[in-house]
């Protein structure tokens, strides 16, 4: 079975669709009603989560006078509130009026889709809550900016791509490295591609381990946190802080460790640095043949891409090319290429140039959205980044030599890897 033939039962089960149908209108009067974008011509933003990255891309929003944030949507009712009160006190600031109550509240994000004045959405939440969201919003016509890593699993993010083709929606990920931090990862991307290190043999990707079984003790669930919606289509489980904070501004969410809830460490970091070698490999339509995890160990999975390339999993860098005739360290605060006198030498006209982008991973996705070009990390780039963290951690949890096929996105001759590019959600999000 392919991720790109599956059946519509799979699909349902596959993503969780059961609770769509009440929200979705004719597509015509989304037409219409989008043509204007909000007051004075502004794109109307929803937020489905304002945790610690929803906050942040919060406050970027509203410091943008091209959008206005109507309504935010978060089970974490201190969260929530705090989200609106920012909003007031923005909007009211910039009438210079005394007070501001246009921004609505909602505990759960289907009653934020079914509103019709919300031209686009922005999705904050843990990652096992990025598709369900998404793909309604999707179906509902509504513009996308979706965080990090895209999907829990392989069917998630094909689902994700279909649900925003079949909808003309402009759906940007969260992989705010292809814009931003001075340009550092798109000069690399250039300089690799235009071959200024001899022909690209390894890549090396200094991320985080892959995700364990969650074991946390169970604690009683704090008042105003709707946990049953937090736990949503993941498997039953109590209430602890360290998967859902319970203050603002307190510790960093640990749900990323967890096979439950996310892919891990090594998606965390890895969604932003995978990225980036899928871009300069020019994969961001492809993936690898071949994954060879370690017979032990958290680090040490090698990809095999059909050119050859090997991509290993851990380094001494973040995003480490080396070729033939050298090599090129990349991170956020830094990059450098051994000899130094490879990025010391401009790059000419007839090398590889990537499409101009503004600096602002946002602004990307709101240009888009008038304009309706594709985004610099559009949904299809997300999903196959995604992916990447995904093979990596199907290698890791079965530790045998795994084929895989990128076209069909399906495992060759193995059947226990091929469940494991979909889960089961829990009721009543695993039915229609």
């Amino acid at each position: 079975m392919s991720a790109s033939s599956f059946t519509r039962r799979e699909f349902i089960g596959a993503t969780g669709l059961g609770m769509a149908a009440p929200f979705i209108l004719d597509s015509h009067l989304w037409a219409q009603e989008r043509q204007g974008q909000g007051p004075n011509n502004r794109i109307n933003l929803g937020f489905i989560g304002v945790g610690m990255m929803g906050r942040g891309h919060l406050g970027g929003f509203l410091g943008n006078r091209s959008t206005q944030v109507v309504a935010v949507c978060d089970v974490h009712r201190v969260r929530r509130d705090d989200a609106v009160e920012r909003v007031h006190r923005a909007y009211a600031a910039e009438r210079k009026a005394g007070t501001y109550r246009g921004c609505a509240a909602y505990n759960d994000f289907r009653e934020l889709l079914a509103r019709r004045d919300i031209d686009a959405v922005v999705i904050a939440t843990p990652d096992h809550w990025h598709a369900i969201p998404a793909i309604l919003a999707c179906r509902a016509r509504k513009d996308v900016y979706c965080e990090k890593p895209l999907s829990l699993t392989i069917f998630e993010g094909r689902a994700m791509v279909r649900a925003a083709r079949d909808n003309n929606v402009i759906f940007q990920t969260g992989s705010q490295q292809r814009t931003e931090f001075g340009g550092r990862f798109r000069h690399a991307v250039e300089y690799v591609r235009s071959g200024r290190i001899g022909r690209l043999r390894t890549i090396r990707i200094g991320v985080g381990a892959p995700p364990r079984p969650c074991t946390l003790p169970d604690e009683a669930t704090p008042e105003g946190i709707d946990w049953e919606m937090w736990n949503g289509p993941s498997p039953v489980r109590a209430f602890h802080r360290d998967l859902c904070p319970i203050g603002i501004h307190n510790h960093f969410p640990a749900f990323r460790a967890y096979r439950e809830y996310a892919g891990g460490y090594l998606a965390d970091m890895g969604a932003h640095h995978f990225d980036i070698a899928q871009w300069a490999l020019d994969m961001d339509n492809s993936g690898p043949v071949e994954i060879h995890p370690p017979a032990q160990g958290e680090t040490g999975l090698r990809f095999v891409y059909a050119n050859g390339v090997e991509m290993f999993h851990g380094g001494p860098t973040d995003c480490r090319f080396e070729g033939t005739e050298g090599r090129i360290d990349v991170s956020r605060g830094a990059i450098s290429s051994m000899p130094a006198a490879i990025l010391q030498q401009p790059l000419g006209e007839r090398d590889f140039h990537l499409p101009a982008a503004p600096a602002n991973h946002r602004q990307n996705w709101l240009d888009c959205i008038r304009s309706r070009r594709t985004p610099v990390a559009d949904v299809e780039i997300g999903a196959r980044t995604a992916s990447i963290c995904q093979l990596a951690n199907i290698g890791y949890q079965l530790r045998q030599m795994l084929r895989w096929d990128p076209v069909r996105e399906q495992f060759v001759d193995n059947t226990e890897a091929n469940r494991l590019r979909y889960r089961e959600n829990r009721w009543p999000w695993n039915r229609m």
